[in-house]
């Protein structure tokens, strides 16, 4: 192959089948970081599948793999300000092989802009349920929300006046509502006010988790938490 022919080849689209999802990029794209397995898949040293189109098929996350392209365009890791699977993106790097994409990804710069930082909330549901009781019963429930927005902590002490609060500044200079004691249909009732009211000041649920423990051998204590983000400007509360 002379160099006019190798010329076309490296500038030649090519269109891979990422996990469902089709992209289209140049072959010297591909081939940026010599020593990955793309490197390696296109220099012919890697065996390659076809699917039924004749496209590549690399069966891995397709919805990553923008990210990943985007680093062999560019050299850089950018990714939106809600990005919340960098442990799955990590896992593809490592798969790809793209030492300065893992690099990048170890890297503990922060994920925002210097002046974005990222407010979190912590929702936390306590239920003590009694196993004597069929159905069970709940003996006690309560909510705790805590943060260090105390913007949002006004508005939860303006809007939700009728339910008995407990407010707390714990030693980091948060502060923390306890709601209850409460049964177990004001504990939903409340729940379901408080998550929509916090959602729509621009929050969204980064993650939730489900703890069970037994404290008596009549008695299960059930812990439900969420977690919510939001972007924002250092300079606003």
């Amino acid at each position: 192959m002379d160099n006019g022919d190798w010329g076309h080849r490296m500038t030649n689209p090519v269109t891979l089948n990422v996990g469902g999802h089709l992209y289209t990029t140049s072959l010297s794209t591909l081939q940026r970081y010599p020593d990955s397995m793309l490197g390696a898949m296109f220099r012919g040293d890697f065996p390659t599948t076809r699917d039924s189109q004749g496209n590549y098929f690399i069966d891995r996350d397709g919805t990553l793999f923008r990210y990943i392209l985007n680093f062999l365009r560019t050299s850089e890791l950018t990714l939106p300000l809600d990005f919340t699977e960098t442990d799955l993106l990590r896992k593809e790097a490592d798969f790809y092989q793209i030492e300065p994409l893992i690099q990048c990804l170890n890297d503990p710069k922060p994920l925002y802009p210097p002046d974005i930082f990222e407010q979190v909330v912590e929702l936390s549901s306590t239920r003590k349920l009694s196993k004597y009781s069929n159905p069970v019963a709940v003996i006690i429930t309560q909510l705790t929300i805590t943060t260090k927005v105390h913007a949002l902590l006004e508005g939860i002490s303006n809007n939700f006046t009728k339910w008995n609060k407990h407010m707390m500044d714990t030693r980091d200079c948060q502060v923390s509502f306890t709601f209850g004691p409460c049964d177990y249909h004001q504990e939903v009732s409340l729940r379901v006010h408080l998550m929509d009211y916090i959602m729509k000041q621009g929050f969204t649920i980064r993650n939730t988790r489900v703890h069970h423990m037994s404290e008596r051998a009549n008695e299960n204590t059930v812990e439900h938490h969420w977690t919510f983000c939001r972007p924002a400007h250092k300079v606003e509360d």
